[in-house]
């Protein structure tokens, strides 16, 4: 990591003026610190920007170095040099407390993209604080982590996880995926793919779905909550990447079979049969699955499900954003008082079920309260009421079906509400709720949301943005030996 170009005895060393400076800053510090409870004469002086400011300018100027620090780069053939202050340095990075133990030019070589940050990583080490855009994030993570400097490491992850919904050219959620997965941080690792879940068919149209792995496509394909117009979407998309990236058959091949063609309308799969030459190319690979779906829309569901195992993820639909999968409502001014809609759904994704309907009524309410916090009168005052504020109220969704139908047996069906923000520009999903048929509403719905502020995340100038999803399930009555 380091090479050695000059030593000298710790002991010889000079501190200087950082020295001096941290003195002044733990003092200060300090005296933040005392209590001056019940001296009304009490004050603060806090000079600690100025400080910052000099401890800036130490390193700008290099008064007092007593350390140098020479970063070598593929990019360039003159190294960068700084002159830095051991004491400081070694605050912050047990890596450079180690590096300058015994030496006092020390030599580093950087790949050009940490190199080209390095001057704004020393000057955080002085300042405490540091800017980065998008594409800096990465490098200046490896810098954080390479020399231990935990903190700035922290902020940097916490700076991805809040920046996943900010716009770039060429895209920045997938390589972060594929970054946290390098290093093993759950954390962002799982904010990245849940994103990408979310947002899908933002992705699916963006410049960075060329750069998806095999990995993260198959993690992606076996989950339901993806968020997208319908499976076809998801298909065309799919094909795309496999004619640019044109993997080994196996790899193609299982691909392939994780599109669950059920939820792809006859016309659409006699169509791909003909047009799609990845289709044709590993058409044996997933003719069964073709032939299953069509005879999973040409039969009834209820007689499908004897023959076949219907509670299995082939056959359950993914969060559509399609009229016939559900609604958008959007609500003006949501904390003012109670609201409904309804809307119409097509009974299930077979073709069977194609002209059914099943209408649905839905209620919203920006202040329902529980049992529990709902007024009671008092037994220590006769007749007095608890008092019950506005802001103990919460709010709720219920949605509930207008209609009873014989056609329901064998189907249940699964609600989800998805809430639109508009992050860095774009509105995007924040939230998926999601909840069965034995149930009317989530427990949690915005449960943390404030939507009495107009400034609320939650709201789209003074708007609640809502998707409601209703997906069937089949589900499997009599089974029919075969």
């Amino acid at each position: 990591m380091a090479g050695l170009t000059g030593t000298r005895p710790v002991a010889t060393r000079r501190w200087g003026s950082a020295a001096a400076f941290l003195l002044l800053l733990f003092t200060v510090q300090a005296a933040q610190k005392a209590d001056f409870s019940g001296d009304s004469t009490a004050a603060t002086i806090n000079h600690s920007l100025t400080l910052l400011q000099r401890l800036q300018e130490l390193l700008q100027n290099g008064n007092g170095s007593d350390s140098v620090l020479r970063v070598r780069s593929a990019a360039s053939d003159e190294p960068k040099v700084f002159h830095t202050h051991q004491l400081l340095l070694s605050l912050q990075s047990e890596v450079f407390e180690s590096l300058l133990r015994n030496q006092s030019v020390v030599t580093l070589y950087e790949p050009p993209e940490t190199a080209a940050l390095f001057e704004k990583f020393i000057r955080y080490l002085y300042c405490g604080g540091v800017s980065i855009l998008l594409h800096q994030a990465i490098p200046m993570h490896q810098l954080a982590s390479k020399y231990r400097v935990w903190a700035l490491q922290r902020g940097v992850a916490e700076y991805m996880r809040t920046h996943l919904a900010s716009e770039s050219s060429q895209g920045h959620v997938v390589g972060w995926y594929h970054y946290a997965v390098r290093i093993g941080d759950a954390a962002l690792q799982e904010s990245c793919l849940q994103f990408l879940a979310w947002n899908l068919s933002a992705v699916l149209g963006s410049a960075e779905w060329g750069s998806v792995s095999v990995e993260l496509l198959l993690l992606l394909l076996e989950r339901s909550d993806l968020v997208l117009h319908s499976e076809l979407e998801l298909y065309t998309a799919v094909e795309g990447w496999l004619s640019r990236r044109q993997p080994e058959a196996p790899v193609a091949e299982r691909v392939l079979r994780a599109i669950r063609y059920p939820m792809i309308a006859p016309s659409q799969l006699f169509r791909l049969q003909v047009q799609s030459a990845v289709l044709a190319r590993h058409r044996g690979a997933v003719q069964d699955l073709l032939f299953q779906a069509f005879q999973f829309h040409a039969a009834s569901p209820l007689h499908f499900a004897k023959y076949f195992d219907v509670n299995c993820s082939m056959f359950l639909p993914r969060n559509y954003l399609a009229p016939s999968w559900g609604s958008q409502w959007v609500i003006t001014n949501p904390a003012r008082d109670d609201r409904s809609t309804s809307f119409q759904t097509q009974l299930g994704p077979s073709s069977h079920d194609a002209g059914k309907r099943v209408t649905w009524n839905v209620l919203f309410s920006p202040r329902w309260l529980p049992v529990s916090l709902r007024p009671v009168y008092s037994d220590s005052v006769a007749g007095a009421i608890q008092p019950v504020r506005i802001e103990d109220g919460r709010p709720r969704l219920v949605i509930t079906p207008a209609m009873s139908s014989p056609d329901f047996a064998g189907v249940s069906f699964q609600k989800t509400v998805l809430v639109g923000v508009r992050q860095q520009g774009r509105v995007l999903v924040k939230h998926a709720y999601s909840f069965h048929q034995s149930s009317d509403e989530a427990a949690d719905f915005l449960a943390h949301a404030d939507l009495q502020k107009r400034t609320s995340e939650y709201l789209i100038d003074n708007s609640l943005h809502l998707h409601i999803i209703i997906k069937p399930v089949y589900h499997s009555l009599i089974k029919v030996k075969k």
